[in-house]
């Protein structure tokens, strides 16, 4: 049974696609889980021959109950967190030249049986993280663990546009490739909510398998988890990871070879941008969405907030942000304001505003306000659909053509 202290250093990144057949190995941190960590590493060793554990400065003397056990252990003179735990073994993982990490909690809520359901999403999308998605409808789940995980879903969605179950599991499948190609910068918990976000924005897909889950007793349950200091962590961390996700500025891929460098989306060349981004994976569809999208919501009245509320919309339903942003530069004052002004105080008046004066546009400014508001419920829908349909029919000409030329 090995055992050596390893000294936590920055991933070196490599390649972040993961060629050849996987060679996995089950990770279990570990900090104070003397109790229930013998029993998990054994149901681990009986569905697996490769087996970690990341002792992260326990002081329970624990993992000197694994004599006997063929496992790789790694330990840390004090504790550092689990994510910092996580980096540990991936590290080691690369050392040891395997090519995924399937982390297991030590304490004993997860059933390693459940590793074998991995192993094919696996050898299918090498790529991929697979998140365990565990199975709440049982009556003994914490109801903090319940909330928990509906917020960081929530936020996920918010921050990705992606859609998991179970965004805190700890039972997850990690290519060591993508890992060591992230940016990563939390060290606890709250790293494992910043590897999906991070991934996600990197191209990676993000995908689940069902799970089952034990819940000890209230009086037996083995939980570090920090309800202030881990909480306020998750909060600064997807406070952060939210500004950056409206932010109009490409995220950075690492899965998706086919961007090909040199190219900037602009929209001072509409025509090249949209070839561009149709060499991705984004379709004619989604682009004329997030063209409707921005045209729709820069035609309302959402004055001095036009920008972050088409960034947020764009964010939570997946769109590209830069061609919402753009698609919206067509609401810009004064043409379309002033249509749907008009069509407001047409509705209202049954004839159009033909005076413009200091007594209709000062005195009166509150009525032309509705009038705009009125005016842009019946013109923003018609707009969007014009221009969503205008991008729509451009994507699917230059997808035939590329076809011709055999791009």
């Amino acid at each position: 049974m090995p055992n050596e202290n390893l000294k936590m250093n920055t991933l070196t990144p490599s390649s972040p696609i993961t060629t050849g057949p996987p060679k996995v190995i089950i990770v279990i941190p570990v900090y104070n889980h003397s109790v229930t960590l013998r029993r998990v590493v054994e149901k681990a060793l009986k569905v697996h021959d490769s087996v970690m554990v990341v002792d992260d400065g326990s002081t329970d003397r624990g993992v000197d109950k694994l004599e006997g056990l063929d496992v790789k252990i790694i330990r840390h003179a004090k504790n550092l967190g689990k994510g910092a735990a996580i980096l540990s073994a991936i590290k080691e993982a690369r050392a040891l030249g395997m090519t995924h990490v399937v982390t297991i909690d030590a304490d004993g809520q997860h059933d390693p049986n459940d590793f074998r359901l991995f192993i094919p999403v696996i050898r299918e999308n090498p790529d991929a993280i697979v998140v365990g998605k565990r199975n709440f409808i049982k009556a003994d789940v914490p109801f903090g663990s319940r909330i928990g995980r509906g917020i960081s879903n929530f936020w996920l969605r918010v921050e990705t546009g992606k859609i998991l179950g179970d965004a805190q599991s700890g039972f997850r499948a990690y290519p060591v490739s993508v890992i060591e190609n992230l940016q990563l910068r939390e060290k606890r918990y709250a790293l494992e909510i910043e590897v999906l976000v991070k991934a996600a924005w990197a191209g990676v897909e993000l995908l689940e398998v069902d799970i089952s889950t034990y819940y000890p007793p209230p009086d037996e349950r083995i939980s570090h988890f920090r309800l202030f200091w881990d909480n306020l962590r998750l909060s600064l961390l997807n406070a952060r990871l939210t500004m950056r996700s409206v932010a109009p500025v490409p995220h950075r891929k690492i899965v998706d070879s086919r961007h090909r460098q040199g190219e900037k989306i602009t929209v001072l060349h509409p025509l090249r941008s949209l070839k561009k981004l149709l060499t991705e994976n984004t379709s004619p569809e989604q682009l004329a969405a997030a063209s409707a999208l921005g045209v729709f919501l820069g035609t309302l009245p959402l004055i001095a907030c036009h920008s972050i509320v088409i960034l947020f919309a764009a964010a939570f339903f997946r769109l590209n942000k830069v061609v919402a942003l753009s698609a919206s530069q067509i609401c810009m004052p004064p043409l379309v304001p002033a249509l749907c002004i008009e069509t407001g105080y047409f509705l209202r008046h049954g004839k159009f505003l033909t005076e413009i004066s200091m007594t209709t546009l000062g005195y009166q400014a509150l009525e032309r306000v509705y009038e705009w508001i009125i005016g842009s419920l019946l013109l923003a829908p018609l707009i969007a659909v014009l221009v969503g349909g205008t991008v729509y029919v451009i994507c699917v000409y230059i997808s035939i053509q590329k076809r011709k030329i055999g791009y």
